[in-house]
């Protein structure tokens, strides 16, 4: 057990603990359920609902939808062809592709991208990316919309919370698009979360043309019912095989992103207000959840998969400085932004933004009361019959942590074990990724791995380790999984030869080294990168 620390100003209702919390090793919770004896084939395979970790956001955009997550699980499904997905057209995404940005400017300079002579030239160029990027979403083809017939099967949106997928819908976020203004220096494009979230929610409308919520949108693919064998529809059967569901990150990451701890208040459901807060209580986070759990309970889907939501703290974002508090915490003194010298920021933490190891034990602590708020919804809807499950994706990540226990043995609670990365995945990369901020020189990569140039979301490999865990409890409740010629899979398992192949950022490393971390600080500084990409998550209208 660790010492510990109370922060001044936590909200009574976080349960502040010294001891991690142990992961859910068992999907059922120990709960049985009977089920009804299912007929037909639900003519939708996989739905899936959550925020960026399910859209497939990665090195600070969405833009490679296909190597979601989801996309992985309908690949080895056999459904690849058949699930339905929202694209981005230009190579830099939304907001921004760091990979793509670094990639041209190492190509224009080469390896030491903040070499001496040089700074003034880089973000010379880096600014005129920026305006073709910004012109592409703001007032080129990006920005225009184009419908198409059925309803996405993926309807993940970047920086959503709670609220936001129980609420707004197309016609809310057609209102919340500001006419682009043309600024003296470019930043992340205008309305970027906006447009985002329409390629997901434009076509989520019902026979009458009403707009969606991805909640509503999921309930009616589900009420589209089975098919028989025969071709016959089923209507009263479930339209859905599998759902997940992974929501809540949003409820506590702008903490991290904004280094600022800003509990919620009894306007957190309200749109203009709620956008003030940096983490919900977890009372309040129990009242949003349940009202998503309720809407869940609507969708006819035969199984649902819950995942628990990562210890935010833990990405390399916001990176600990100061050593640990004492022998046995998993806790820094202070974390910062990681392109921020350590002797600097220890000696005058005033001067840097930054959170204290008791901020970020309160956070993380709210967060455990999250994921058993979630076990909660999950054990009462197995006990009405539902074959609802947990995939504690947070247990995930506190076995994988480097600097909070892998290197720190005298810090693990008595439950940790590493987590097994598939050795398939090791074999086809090289290297064994970790939870690093991810570094690279022209020998391939040297730290990282998991959590890709944003320091947030992970790479398309960290992706693949998400539709592991999806899969293994799959298999365990009788889904199948078939090839692309029908033939039904025996052991399902992801394809992580091709998955090394697709994510360029491990296969392909940038060359530049120690320089990419200072340059990705010093464009920080100049464009405003991750304050604006968290101003784009909670800037939006009353609908």
């Amino acid at each position: 057990m660790e010492a510990g620390l109370t922060e001044p100003g936590t909200p009574d209702d976080v349960v502040v603990t010294n001891n991690a919390r142990q992961p859910v090793e068992d999907s059922t919770l120990g709960v049985e359920v009977q089920l009804k004896l299912a007929a037909g084939k639900p003519r939708h395979r996989l739905v899936s609902l959550g925020d960026s970790l399910t859209h497939g956001f990665k090195n600070f955009a969405v833009h490679d939808t296909h190597l979601s997550y989801p996309a992985m699980i309908a690949r080895e499904l056999g459904w690849e062809r058949e699930f339905r997905i929202p694209l981005y057209d230009s190579p830099g995404g939304l907001p921004l592709d760091l990979e793509w940005l670094l990639r041209a400017l190492e190509t224009q300079f080469g390896d030491n991208l903040s070499g001496l002579g040089e700074t003034v030239a880089t973000i010379g160029e880096a600014r005129r990316l920026l305006e073709i990027h910004e012109d592409f979403w703001e007032r080129g083809i990006g920005s225009r919309f184009m419908r198409q017939p059925n309803i996405n099967h993926n309807l993940a949106i970047y920086g959503w919370d709670l609220r936001d997928t129980l609420s707004r819908n197309a016609d809310i976020c057609h209102g919340e698009l500001v006419p682009a203004v043309d600024r003296p220096w470019p930043g992340l494009p205008q309305n970027a979360g906006t447009i985002a979230a329409l390629r997901v929610l434009e076509s989520a409308r019902d026979a009458g043309r009403k707009a969606l919520t991805p909640l509503e949108a999921a309930a009616q693919l589900g009420a589209e019912g089975s098919l028989a064998d025969s071709g016959q529809p089923l209507p009263d059967e479930d339209g859905i095989e599998t759902l997940t569901v992974f929501l809540g990150s949003n409820n506590a990451l702008p903490t991290v992103l904004t280094l600022d701890v800003r509990w919620s208040r009894l306007d957190y459901a309200i749109f203009g207000a709620k956008d003030a807060y940096t983490v919900w209580r977890p009372t309040h986070f129990a009242a949003e959840l349940r009202a998503v759990a309720d809407a869940v309970r609507r969708i006819r889907a035969r199984h649902v998969l819950w995942l628990t939501i990562p210890h935010v703290t833990i990405a390399p974002i916001a990176r600990g400085f100061g050593g640990k508090v004492s022998e046995e915490s998993r806790y820094f003194q202070y974390y910062g932004r990681p392109w921020v010298k350590e002797d600097a920021i220890v000696a005058k933490p005033e001067r840097y933004p930054h959170l204290t190891a008791g901020q970020v034990r309160a956070v993380d602590s709210a967060i455990d009361q999250y994921n058993e708020a979630i076990c909660d919804q999950v054990r009462a809807a197995r006990t009405s019959g539902l074959d609802w499950h947990v995939i504690d994706l947070c247990g995930v990540l506190d076995r994988l942590a480097l600097r909070r226990y892998i290197e720190h043995p005298e810090a693990r609670p008595e439950w940790w074990t590493p987590y097994e990365i598939p050795q398939a995945l090791v074999d086809a990369l090289g290297f064994t990724p970790t939870t690093e901020f991810i570094r690279s020189d022209p020998g391939g990569i040297t730290a990282g791995g998991v959590v890709g140039l944003d320091g947030v979301h992970p790479t398309t490999s960290g992706y693949s380790l998400i539709a592991h865990e999806c899969i293994k409890v799959m298999k365990k409740i009788g889904v199948r999984f078939y090839t692309p010629g029908g033939e039904e899979r025996q052991d399902p398992q992801v394809d992580f030869a091709g998955v090394a192949q697709a994510d360029t950022l491990l296969s392909e490393p940038l060359t530049s080294g120690s320089s990419t971390l200072e340059l990705l600080g010093k464009l920080d500084e100049r464009f405003a990168l991750i304050a604006g990409f968290e101003r784009a998550m909670r800037r939006r209208k009353q609908p």
